[in-house]
């Protein structure tokens, strides 16, 4: 949510700003709604106002025993007029926030212009392996017999995986070796909390209203949440924190839920792109002076789970039109993929300002000083396990088909070194 003050005081700024992700200028169009909206409360302050007022007369004039019959008369005709005048500001508000609602935040300042065309690369770390025949995730699963989609597709339809035996092993390490690191090491809390969420927790995070269909919704009106993004964030939902509380760092293990209404034919086939897949998210909860440093912290958390997994990756500073309906500036990580001999995102980490938390009326007390300012909202995938997954099997394929565990995953599958056919059984 954008504040109104700004639009007021730098309209050509809010359209500039706005125009990098290719949206049409709307300030004037916003502040005639605004002075529409103001007007009305102007009006209804006045004749508050003035009921206050006659009341004050009513009683004057009881008190001396005098008739107040005018004064009551006015009172009751204000009353009704008070009440319309009500209505018409609720109308006036929920159109001017309705209207907001829809704009994505405003990128920052160094944030490039235009669409993905635009995405700039900031670093490559390691070195992609010379594999002589790269195949691909499901090429791979699939001849182990341990990743099944038909199975998947019985059960659920398209874009559904079932894993079997090692490979579900090696997700589920994938997934604790993240937390352990994040917690242990980066000083992230564990949070376990629901996957289900009401229509405020989702309009928070900004999934609603402009994107709802690429939510899963049930029939009693929850949403199944698309990452825990929407959770940890909305955990300090319309809560005053202590500047001492900041920055506030959790993260959770969940499986992701979403419609993925936008992609249609694109990585059909393999687990890519999926309907339910899991993931260990980062949020961080700042005040607006360190959330740029947050951010570059945040990416350094996600980058270090690659490199003590051994795989070469890149960091991209995501152009404005790339960007999330959130963000006001986001760098993706991008994993290299022998199977596709392609980077693809694996993580993608966003500085949203107090976009969200205008959204969700959060704010801290600064020390030492006088009111309340909202906080800088912060979230990034550290990382997507699904994806880890796919990176971990076509980085580390044998010319057997057979795929060597990295290192860093052994002690979680308790000194395995390999995964072979599933008949091969362990070894």
């Amino acid at each position: 949510m954008h504040d109104p003050r700004l639009i007021r005081d730098h309209p050509q700024a809010f359209d500039a700003a706005l125009a990098k992700r290719g949206i049409v200028p709307v300030a004037s169009e916003l502040i005639e709604v605004d002075g529409e909206r103001r007007a009305v409360v102007q009006r209804l302050q006045q004749l508050q106002n003035r009921r206050n007022e006659a009341s004050r007369l009513v009683g004057q004039k009881k008190a001396k025993g005098q008739d107040a019959a005018a004064e009551m008369a006015e009172l009751g005709e204000l009353r009704a007029t008070i009440q319309q005048a009500e209505a018409d500001e609720r109308r006036a508000q929920e159109a001017f926030e309705q209207r907001l609602a829809d704009l994505p935040n405003l990128p920052a300042d160094d944030v490039p212009a235009g669409d993905e065309s635009a995405n700039l690369e900031i670093r490559r770390v390691g070195t992609p392996p010379d594999l002589a025949e790269a195949r691909q995730h499901f090429e791979l699963g699939e001849a182990l017999g341990l990743m099944d989609f038909e199975a998947a597709a019985k059960l659920s339809g398209s874009r559904f995986v079932v894993l079997r035996g090692a490979l579900a092993q090696l997700e589920r390490a994938l997934a604790l070796f993240m937390l352990d690191l994040h917690t242990a090491e980066f000083g992230y809390q564990e949070i376990s909390a629901p996957l289900l969420v009401k229509a405020p927790a989702a309009f928070g995070t900004g999934n609603l209203p402009k994107f709802e269909a690429d939510l899963f919704k049930t029939a009693e009106g929850f949403y199944l949440i698309p990452t825990a993004e929407m959770t940890l964030t909305n955990l300090v939902r319309e809560r005053i924190l202590d500047e001492s509380e900041l920055p506030l760092r959790v993260t959770a293990w969940t499986p992701c839920f979403r419609s993925e209404a936008g992609a249609a034919g694109r990585d059909t086939r393999g687990m890519l792109r999926q309907h339910q897949f899991a993931k260990v998210e980062l949020v961080s909860i700042t005040t607006p002076e360190q959330s740029a440093a947050e951010h570059e912290r945040m990416t350094a958390c996600a980058e270090e789970v690659l490199k003590r997994l051994g795989l070469a990756y890149r960091v991209m500073l995501l152009a404005a039109g790339d960007m999330g309906f959130s963000a006001r500036k986001t760098y993706d990580i991008e994993v290299w993929l022998p199977g596709q001999r392609a980077y693809r995102e694996i993580s993608s980490c966003s500085n949203c300002g107090e976009f969200q938390a205008r959204r969700m009326d959060a704010r801290y007390r600064p020390a030492g000083g006088k009111g309340t300012r909202f906080v800088h909202s912060l979230n990034g995938s550290g990382l997507a396990v699904g994806r880890a997954l796919i990176a971990v099997l076509e980085n580390y394929q044998q010319p057997d088909g057979s795929i060597a565990v990295p290192a860093a995953l052994r002690p979680y599958l308790g000194g395995r070194q390999r995964i072979g056919r599933q008949e091969e059984g362990r070894t």
